[in-house]
This record gives C-alpha cells, sequence and structure tokens, in this order.
C-alpha cells in the first residue's frame, strides 16, 4: 500500500516539474559515504568506552555508509504502532495477525517507492526480499540514504541495521582478534595423566570434571530424556561419538540429531552447507556436554546420557557475517520450536548486539528454553572488553571460566557484571585445559576459553533437569544459582560464582 507521506513527497515533486516547462524535478541529494575506517573507529571506540554498540545510536549516513561498505542487505525490525509494554517491549508478537501484516507489506511498499525515485527501473526482485516467517524482521537491499532515513523514522520500525557489515579490528598488542579463532580441533597427544582419570567401561573423565563435582553428581543423573540444543559450527561426521558410537558403552536409548542452517555461498539462492564441522569447535562443544561414557578410551561428556540436537549456524566462533545471523536466527527459532529441546547452549558470539539475533534469542526464551551462551574468550581484549553478546542478553545465562584456585579468570576468558556462573577449566600452572572428542578418533583434544565453561554448564544443566524433569527453565536455574558458591552474594565480575554439578542435582 502507498503512504500518505510519500505521496504527497512525489506529488509536490511532479507540482513542481510542471510550473515551468524549462525546469527540472530536483534530484536526491547525492554524498560520499562516511569511510569504513571511521565507521570502524566509532564502533570500536564505543565498545572501549561503554562496553557496547548499538547501530540505533549512529546517524542515518553511518547507517547507509556502513551499507554500502557492507552487502546493502538492510534488516529492518517491525511492530504496529503502539503494540508495547510498559517496559518498552512488545508486549505480543504474531506476524500472522492482520494489524502486523499490514505494518510489512507497507514498509515493503514504501521503500520500493524510494528507491524508485533514484532508479525508475528499481523492481521488488532488486530488493532481494526476506520476510521473516516467525520473527518481526524484514530484509532488503537498500543502497539510498533517503531510503534509510525515512524508514528509520517510521513509529513501525523498531531497528534498521546492517547485515553484512563487519568491522576490521586493529592490532592491538600484537594480536589480531580472528573470526576463525577456535578453528582447531586435534587429537592431544601430550595430555599429562593426572589430568584425567579412567573410568568404567573404558573412558577417560576430565579432570575439570572433578574440579566441577560432575563425577558425584552422575550416581543421581546422567542427564538421560533431556534434550540439549547446541548452535555452534556443527558435527565432524567422522567423530563416532557423535554419530554411529553415540550409544555406545553406559551410553544408550538417546539420540543425536545434526542440521544446518548456515550458508557460506554469497549467492542468494543457495542451499545451506549441511550440519558438518569444517571448523572444529562445534564438534569440541558437543563432546564436553554429551560424549558417550565409552570403552574406547575417548571422553566422556557432562551428561552423557542426554539427548542432543547440533544445528550449525556458523562457519567460526564469530557471529559477525550476515550469513552467520541468518543462520544463528534460524537455529534459535528451529530449537525454540522443538517441544524436546530443553536447553540450548551458544559457544559463539561477537561483541556487538544484532537485533536479529536478539529477537531469535527472545524467541527462543519465550518457548521456555534456558539458554547459555559464552561471556567471550580472546587474547588482547580480554583486558578490556566485558561480556559479549548474545551472553549479554537478559535472556541468556552468561558463563565464563577461571583456574583452579581462587577466582582468577582463564587467561583469554572475559568477566563482568553480565557474568551468571562460572566453571573451572584452566590448571594452575600448567594452564592445561579440558578434553573433549577430536574430530576424528578416540584420542581426545583438548579446549579451552568460556566455550568449554558453556558447554560444561549446559550440560550440568541437562543433569539437574533430568533428575527434576516436571521443573521450569527458572525452577532448573534457581537449583544451579542456589549451589553455586558465591550465593547468596553477587560477585561484579563473576556473578553468582562456580557451579556445583552434584549438589544442584541433589538441592
Amino acid at each position: 500500500m502507498n503512504n500518505p507521506r510519500i505521496s504527497l513527497v512525489l506529488l509536490a515533486i511532479l507540482l513542481f516539474a510542471c510550473t515551468d516547462e524549462n525546469s527540472v524535478a530536483p534530484q536526491l541529494e547525492q554524498q560520499d559515504p562516511i569511510s569504513k575506517s571511521e565507521i570502524d573507529e566509532t564502533i570500536i571506540g564505543s565498545l572501549q568506552n561503554n562496553d557496547e554498540f548499538n547501530w540505533g545510536d549512529v546517524s542515518d549516513e553511518m547507517i547507509w555508509s556502513a551499507l554500502i561498505h557492507g552487502d546493502t542487505v538492510l534488516t529492518i525490525g517491525y511492530q504496529p504502532a503502539n503494540e508495547t509494554d510498559i517496559n518498552g517491549r512488545i508486549s505480543e508478537i504474531d506476524i500472522q495477525q492482520e494489524s502486523w501484516v499490514r505494518v510489512s507489506e507497507s514498509i515493503i511498499d514504501d521503500a520500493m517507492t524510494l528507491l524508485r525515485q533514484s532508479d525508475e527501473s528499481f523492481t521488488e526482485a532488486d530488493l532481494n526480499l526476506r520476510k521473516h516467517e516467525v520473527l518481526p524482521f524484514i530484509e532488503m537491499k537498500v543502497s539510498s540514504l533517503e531510503a534509510v532515513k525515512y524508514l528509520r523514522s517510521l513509529p513501525t520500525v523498531r531497528y534498521a541495521e546492517p547485515l553484512g557489515y563487519e568491522v576490521d579490528f586493529p592490532i592491538v598488542d600484537g594480536g589480531r582478534i580472528d573470526s576463525d579463532s577456535g578453528c582447531s580441533n586435534d587429537p592431544d597427544y601430550g595430555i599429562p595423566s593426572s589430568d584425567y582419570t579412567n573410568i568404567s567401561p573404558g573412558a577417560k573423565a576430565s579432570w575439570h570434571l572433578y574440579a566441577n563435582n560432575v563425577v558425584n553428581a552422575w550416581s543421581s543423573s546422567t542427564g538421560s530424556g533431556i534434550g540439549i540444543g547446541l548452535i555452534d559450527t556443527g558435527i565432524s561426521p567422522n567423530q563416532d561419538n557423535l554419530n554411529s558410537n553415540f550409544n555406545s558403552g553406559y551410553s544408550s536409548g538417546r539420540y543425536v540429531h545434526k542440521y544446518g542452517f548456515y550458508v557460506s555461498s554469497w549467492w542468494w539462492w543457495a542451499n545451506p552447507d549441511g550440519p558438518n564441522d569444517d571448523c572444529g569447535h562445534g564438534t569440541a562443544m558437543a563432546g564436553v556436554m554429551a560424549a558417550p561414557r565409552s570403552n574406547d578410551g575417548s571422553s566422556v561428556g557432562v551428561a552423557y546420557n542426554a539427548n542432543l540436537v547440533s544445528v550449525r549456524g556458523t562457519g567460526d566462533v564469530v557471529i559477525n557475517g550476515g550469513k552467520e545471523k541468518t543462520g544463528v536466527a534460524d537455529a534459535l527459532v528451529y530449537l525454540g520450536n522443538r517441544s524436546d529441546v530443553k536447553i540450548i547452549s551458544m559457544s559463539i558470539g561477537d561483541v556487538f548486539s544484532n537485533s536479529k539475533v536478539a529477537d531469535a534469542v527472545r524467541y527462543a526464551y519465550g518457548r521456555g528454553k534456558l539458554i547459555f551462551a559464552a561471556a567471550g574468550t580472546s587474547t588482547s581484549w580480554t583486558n578490556w572488553y566485558g561480556v559479549i553478546f548474545p551472553a549479554s542478553m537478559n535472556e541468556t545465562v552468561a558463563v565464563t571460566g577461571i583456574k583452579e584456585s581462587g577466582y582468577t579468570r582463564c587467561d583469554i576468558c572475559h568477566s563482568g557484571s553480565k557474568v551468571d556462573f562460572t566453571v573451572i577449566m584452566e590448571r594452575n600452572g600448567t594452564e592445561n585445559h579440558p578434553l573433549s572428542l577430536a574430530m576424528s578418533g578416540n584420542q581426545p583434544s583438548t579446549v579451552g576459553g568460556s566455550s568449554v565453561a558453556t558447554a560444561t554448564a549446559a550440560g550440568i544443566a541437562a543433569l539437574v533437569w533430568a533428575k527434576n524433569p516436571g521443573m521450569s527453565r527458572d525452577q532448573v536455574l534457581d537449583k544451579m544459582k542456589r549451589t553455586a558458591d558465591l550465593y547468596p552474594n553477587r560477585s561484579s565480575s563473576f556473578g553468582w560464582g562456580t557451579l556445583d554439578a552434584a549438589a544442584a542435582v541433589n538441592y
């Protein structure tokens, strides 16, 4: 449908042109985009000063410039006017309702009208339009500054963000933040025997399972009947313990399902890559949470009788590319809709938020899912940056890793006021990390950072829920909170403190 405001603008242009045969209709103002380096400096400065960055806080010109420097895809979150509660959030989301449909159609029509002003040959096919079937957002190709200004001025637009813009972070203290960090998971043949215990029927229990009192919890719960959803880089098809041997040894009667929503291709018509792990990170996290208690000498997972639903949402551990944001958002909706999944684990994130992914987190949360997210893992950034997104959201449980004794975060782990729990995952002196499954074979790998802490916490939650299957998410979380070692106090850096699996299961 046509917007009255747009119609008036077009009418004014037409009337002006008709007043004089020799006059020319005024052209839309042209200007150069803000440089990418200036945009990056703005983002980094906000992160350093405020521990967050939000596209909603910058100018129309910067949004437009980021589109030009990226893939020109604008994500537009919409809502009917006056559909918010007293806290400013959407009171009820149902994009099939007539009021929601009208708003989305109006935004699309208005965008088409504006974009045709600057290019008469522009068609709806050029929009490359995507209207999400569940979440309240639209994505379209936008390269017009006037279109950005108008869309952001609408009361029915909650946000308008460039999807594919990526920050070129500078080298800091000799190291660069690399989106491929975490993408290695080879067998570790140098693991000292003091870092694991051989347990029946022939598995290895990582040292950190004892440090977090997981082994003592197994006499009461092994996670049976609870589904854990993992959003990560997928699962290796060559790791038998996450495929054909998922039920082996003391692990039985459970299932592993694998899906893929991440698309690496730049072509808009490309299909998802599939569920297989090309990075290694997802395989390691799956092993920490749910590897079988087998008889082949491999490492055992925290909840070795839990069900596992793995969804490949990313190509690496940072949700910074447009395809990764889309993959993660779709993964959250998918897992949110599965009644067998109680817990979602996300050992992935980014330094600044994305509203589309945030919408998806809230969608899954609204369906009762207990969502764990990594507080952050980096090198030189650890000295100044706090908890990353989406762990920074109120709907997620933020987890970080600490050393064996005292409250000292691991060398590459983030901390801050948004942290809810800690997991012991780095040895004093040696700085050795927990055991997990490698991409193939029975020889364990080792994995560190807040990633392994998050996967461990998700596994502990499965133990608690399996012992108390009738409980709600909030009741399970309350058990974990009340048995953490700092409760009833809350640290400004480490939340409620270190999880005690056995205490939480039996509380």
